[in-house]
């Protein structure tokens, strides 16, 4: 399995539409132009979403296939991510068959979604399964409650230890979804401590993503930016793509090559 992307890019999401900035891409071919465009500009991956016709958020195994092989076409070396997101939509059942019917390099999986209601034993098979088919799984953590769940499943064997990769998500369910630097240090000194071979990255709502992003870099950890989470740029103008917010944060590590 890949380690994870030192930079990610995240250029949709599931709720934003064209509505709140024309720059988002919702079909296909804006999102692997997208990933092109963001490769340039320093991303060596991609955390992507795929979208019906009336622009909505859809676990569609055709669309992400189709997805994955025109990136691919483009940019062969790119990480390329999918998504189980349930928005309040999709069952646990239903983003297990995702997994399995997509064969992704990897994907992304929110720890409080996939266990609501589940057995440990179907958790445990479908963890295994996917880490047998070399998917990496990386575990979404919102919060400190989280981050223990996750050490619990690798304790009891849920969830494979090697190749484990997670993300931290600052600001998710913080009045008005702002993020600090100040707030990473409690979720990111604990996932270490508790799983400290961990592969971690970072993404942050706000307007200070960017700095957050370079606070999680100084603990070791690696970043996931874009539209997805934030469209503001450092000097609080709104930024014209994904690209130019991956930019400004290459910009921030003239030493460091993504």
């Amino acid at each position: 399995m890949r380690p994870l992307p030192q930079i990610m890019v995240a250029p949709n999401g599931a709720r934003l539409t064209t509505k709140d900035h024309s720059a988002v891409p919702v079909t296909i071919a804006k999102t692997v132009a997208c990933a092109v465009a963001c490769k340039e500009a320093g991303a060596d991956g991609i955390h992507a979403h795929v979208r019906d016709a009336g622009q909505q958020h859809v676990l569609d195994a055709g669309a992400y296939r189709e997805l994955i092989a025109e990136t691919k076409q483009k940019l062969p070396d790119f990480y390329v991510q999918i998504t189980t997101e349930a928005v309040g939509r999709y069952t646990p059942e239903e983003q297990r068959q995702l997994v399995a019917d997509v064969d992704a390099e990897a994907v992304s999986i929110a720890v409080r979604e996939m266990i609501v209601g589940q057995d440990d034993k179907v958790l445990r098979r479908f963890y295994h399964d996917t880490h047998a088919a070399g998917t990496a799984v990386q575990h979404i953590l919102y919060d400190a409650g989280d981050v223990h769940k996750l050490a619990d499943m690798v304790a009891d064997g849920i969830v494979p230890s090697d190749h484990l990769q997670a993300l931290i998500v600052l600001g998710r369910y913080a009045p008005g979804q702002r993020s600090t630097p100040s707030d990473l240090g409690k979720p990111a000194n604990l996932l270490l401590t508790m799983l400290p071979y961990v592969d971690w990255a970072v993404c942050a709502f706000g307007a200070e993503e960017t700095d957050c992003l370079l606070a999680a870099r100084k603990m070791g950890g690696k970043a996931r930016i874009g539209f997805e989470n934030n469209r503001i740029n450092r000097d609080l103008t709104c930024a014209k793509d994904n690209a130019e917010r991956v930019r400004e944060l290459v910009a921030s590590l003239p030493e460091e090559k993504a």
